[in-house]
């Protein structure tokens, strides 16, 4: 027997669908690197079997080439320290620059940059999406699903205790996952888990074994239970709130001082149960809006400021005394335009105002060349699954106003956007609202702090979602279901276009259920040509990433969603 076929024999199914289409040519070696972790398979082994299956060099058998089983922890990915380096004591204090929470800190409400910043210091979660878009394990050693994807199997690690001293066990899990996706529980989880599964699909199977029943097949799932979806920090089975004056997780750090609005303040967890934390402290420090995270960074009251736009960040990218750590991501701005309201109600007025944005000079000028392009749907470029083969939309004032016309409103229309003042939303507002103005369409602009925005994130009690044009902040996930479904399936918690289409509810599923490549790839392309027609957004870029630090400071975690872990950086 082959060694080929003796590998395939011990391989999940989709695993040797994997292996087939990276032979054919139809994935790259990144590509199918980050399917395998999906599917639990560790990188390391991942790796062994893109060299050994794809006639690669150096297809020496790694040290442990068995699925998951007795993985290592994740380690730090960028600027990563060299082993036996950094032992605790040697860093007194690590202090970043952060967004502002929103509100309360909460692991089951937050919805927010700021909070979900602070949940990743002290909580851990049952596998981390790294910035290549890539799963590694963290309280899972290994998770596996079954032959369509409807059941996933996690086995946890053991040895593992919660701050208080309370030992991990599977029904911590369980009852983390129940809290998440009651519908009762104000979960903003809801956004991922809805029609995906309920509390009953949730179970312990021994002590150190959770299996998820899901309502449907779901190739994607353990991104679900990852850092990506970020709520889903583990907490103890008797959890009952309160979490400011806690922090309570299994992380290499814990709280020493929470003062909202001011900072948050951790310190080295003894009783860790992987590496120990580097800094004596790290200290989170929040400011309202980017200009003050980056000028508490010049005047270096702060070690890191994280987040940082191309455009505000441009007098750092010069400064010797800076290191800019930058990767591609999912991050992108979403103008949404109410279907079920005038003027937006009619598709050709949608339509008409996204032929309005020249998308590479808002790119080069906004961004500063630092993102992809966007065509109007979340499938970003980094995404295996995306179908390149579809025209990009390009600016085409003439026909925008013959479509306005059409429409009835070749004479324009007054309208007011709405957002909050961070990031790049108010230059992006500002475009909109300059090209608006070459059809006719006046646009008062609205800009609030983040909590005004988003509100209660629910519909009836928030401009986010009960706006006639609004911008939002979309963070990066390593897969795009989560936005497919809660911003525009017709039962979409974060469906702030109110956009109702039986067809496309149809085609989420189907892309959610696929397990093979190919077919994602087709009906990928059947949804990014039906948001084309029918515009209920726009999506003109998707960032990089950016984030600045202290020249020498190495060992820091980002994650694009918003995560930025400290516990083991260390100066040089």
């Amino acid at each position: 027997m082959s060694r080929d076929a003796e590998l395939r024999q011990k391989l999940h199914p989709i695993a040797n669908h994997l292996i087939d289409e990276y032979q054919a040519g139809r994935l790259t070696r990144r590509e199918f690197v980050r399917r395998l972790s999906v599917l639990g398979i560790n990188l390391s082994f991942a790796n062994f079997l893109a060299s050994a299956c794809g006639g690669g060099q150096n297809a020496a058998s790694p040290t442990a080439a068995v699925p998951q089983t007795g993985s290592p922890a994740p380690q730090p990915t960028l600027n990563a320290t060299p082993a036996g380096a950094g032992t605790p004591g040697s860093v007194p204090v690590v202090r970043a620059a952060v967004f502002m929470p929103a509100g309360k800190i909460d692991p089951i409400t937050i919805a927010d940059e700021g909070g979900l910043c602070l949940l990743s210091q002290t909580g851990e979660y049952l596998c981390w999406a790294d910035e290549q878009l890539n799963l590694r394990p963290e309280l899972a050693t290994s998770w596996q699903p079954n032959d369509n994807a409807s059941v996933w199997t996690f086995t946890l690690r053991q040895g593992v205790t919660f701050h208080n001293g309370k030992p991990l066990r599977a029904q911590d899990v369980v009852a983390t996952f129940k809290r998440l996706t009651d519908p009762n529980s104000g979960s903003n989880a809801l956004s991922a888990f809805q029609g995906v599964i309920t509390p009953d699909g949730i179970k312990a199977k021994d002590e150190y074994t959770v299996v998820f029943e899901l309502q449907r097949p779901f190739s994607n799932f353990p991104y679900l239970v990852s850092s990506d979806n970020y709520n889903t920090i583990i907490l103890p089975e008797e959890y009952d709130g309160n979490y400011e004056s806690t922090f309570i997780g299994t992380g290499a750090l814990k709280l020493k001082e929470y003062q909202p609005r001011s900072k948050a303040v951790f310190v080295r967890n003894p009783t860790y149960w992987g590496k120990p934390a580097i800094p004596d402290m790290v200290e989170l420090r929040f400011y309202e809006d980017e200009s003050a995270r980056i000028l508490a960074f010049q005047g270096r009251e702060v070690d890191v400021v994280t987040h940082v736009t191309a455009s505000n960040g441009q007098p750092l990218f010069k400064d010797s005394t800076t290191q800019m750590i930058e990767f591609s991501s999912t991050t992108h701005l979403q103008v949404h335009m109410r279907t079920d309201t005038k003027p937006f109600d009619d598709r050709r007025v949608r339509q008409a105002i996204a032929l309005l944005l020249d998308r590479p000079a808002i790119i080069n000028g906004i961004l500063l060349g630092k993102a992809d392009i966007g065509n109007d749907h979340p499938f970003a470029p980094v995404y295996p699954s995306t179908d390149k083969t579809v025209a990009q939309r390009q600016q085409d004032l003439a026909k925008a106003r013959s479509l306005l016309q059409a429409a009835g409103y070749g004479d324009g229309f007054s309208i007011k956007l709405v957002s909050w003042r961070g990031l790049a939303i108010p230059d992006l507002a500002a475009v909109i609202q300059q090209a608006a103005q070459q059809v006719r369409i006046r646009i008062d602009i609205e800009l609030t702090d983040a909590g005004t925005y988003y509100g209660k994130a629910v519909f009836g009690e928030s401009p986010w979602l009960d706006s006639t044009l609004g911008i939002t902040d979309y963070g990066h996930r390593g897969a795009p279901d989560v936005v497919l479904r809660a911003a525009l399936r017709s039962d979409g918690v974060w469906n702030a276009a109110h956009f109702k289409n039986t067809t496309y509810d149809r085609l989420v599923d189907d892309y959610a259920a696929a397990t093979d490549l190919q077919r994602q790839r087709q009906i990928a392309k059947n949804i990014e040509e039906l948001l084309l027609e029918e515009t209920p957004l726009l999506i003109t870029f998707f960032e990089r990433y950016l984030i600045a630090a202290r020249r020498g400071l190495s060992g820091i975690e980002p994650g694009a969603v918003g995560h930025l872990r400290l516990a083991h950086a260390r100066f040089s």
